[in-house]
């Protein structure tokens, strides 16, 4: 049998409510703009156009898993005076499929969590004014904690739930997930003609307006209704 020629790289796992399982992360996709208010803060049109997707990395350098009731804490990210907070319900799939229709999305849906998209953003705007790819701004070490999963059947109401961060105990993302441009369930019918989707993604579904930037020293907390709040800190 063959020997890989170094140990293989450590997978990302998120903690399950209630079980002591893991789920296994495969891939991270992110939708772009997917709130009018954070479409306009960011000099947008959030006129209904067809969603657009970027990736972070879906290995345990990129993911990190954050336990409900935990505070991690997060090296700060070098070559940036720009660090911005994004807080999104992260939609973790469970099972796969090409081509789904928007009626089919919610059987492909393991669970939800909330995450943060955390991003540098003085990168991101060099890139984008250079025509160039986003990955320097978005796809980096710790740029993408994960609260605990629940399990899809274990939440209600995920469709209408508030959605929240603060920094350093202020509130300054307030919305609901209801204000999405495109639903959970039509973001996943529209990937899925992208790429096939397989158990273990995870799916970032857009930010709220209010986003900012976190300095070293300070602590975000996001929440969703109906899940376990996310926590850290930068050091």
């Amino acid at each position: 049998m063959a020997e890989y020629v170094f140990p293989p790289h450590q997978i990302a796992a998120l903690h399950i409510a209630g079980t002591d399982e893991r789920f296994p992360v495969r891939r991270v996709y992110c939708v772009g703009r997917n709130y009018a208010g954070h479409a306009r803060e960011m000099g947008s049109d959030p006129d209904r156009e067809p969603p657009f997707f970027f990736c972070k990395p879906g290995d345990a350098a990129a993911v990190v898993p954050v336990a409900a009731g935990t505070v991690a804490e997060l090296p700060y990210p070098p070559q940036t005076s720009n660090y911005h907070y994004e807080c999104e319900l992260v939609v973790a799939i469970g099972q796969g499929g090409s081509d789904i229709s928007v009626a089919d999305a919610q059987q492909h849906i393991y669970g939800y969590a909330v995450g943060l998209d955390m991003t540098r953003r003085d990168l991101q705007g060099k890139m984008k004014d250079a025509g160039r790819p986003w990955e320097i701004g978005k796809a980096f070490d710790y740029s993408a904690p994960v609260g605990e999963l629940r399990r899809a059947a274990e939440v209600q109401g995920i469709e209408n739930a508030a959605i929240a961060l603060a920094l350093d105990g202020a509130i300054r993302q307030s919305s609901s997930t209801d204000h999405m441009i495109w639903s959970v369930a039509e973001t996943i019918a529209n990937l899925s003609t992208l790429f096939r989707l397989e158990p273990g993604d995870l799916i970032f579904t857009g930010t709220p307006e209010g986003v900012g930037a976190v300095a070293r020293g300070q602590s975000l907390t996001g929440s969703i209704e109906g899940l376990a709040s996310l926590s850290v800190t930068f050091v």
